[in-house]
């Protein structure tokens, strides 16, 4: 797995860095496909200027993986809570994608049980 980060008009610190990565990484436990190599992960952060502090950091998360590209935008005061809605988002999306390729352990268990 590729992870890529890019930063405009923000500078994120190592802390946050490892936080964001630590965050993202729990993405692999719901599907292998995501540890692949073939798979990547890009993070775009983007402070902006904005009225509303409420809304000032914008991140971006896009999970490529074989035949599915899954994507969560947040718009949050903090880069922590903006990972944390991004993330929200994506695992849902991420178990369903794992649930249409057929990876899902119970299903394999349901496969193993049926023999003819």
């Amino acid at each position: 797995m590729k992870v890529l980060h890019f930063e405009k008009n923000y500078q994120l610190t190592d802390k946050e860095l490892l936080l964001i990565a630590r965050k993202v990484g729990k993405l692999a436990t719901y599907c292998r496909r995501v540890q692949d190599e073939s798979s990547s992960i890009r993070i775009d952060t983007e402070k902006r200027n904005t009225q509303k502090n409420k809304d000032s950091i914008k991140m971006n998360i896009t999970v490529e993986l074989p035949k599915k590209t899954l994507r969560a935008e947040s718009r949050k005061s903090s880069v922590l809570d903006a990972v944390d809605r991004c993330m929200e988002k994506l695992e849902p999306q991420v178990k369903k994608y794992k649930d249409m390729q057929g990876f899902s352990s119970k299903s394999s268990a349901k496969k193993g049980t049926k023999r003819g």
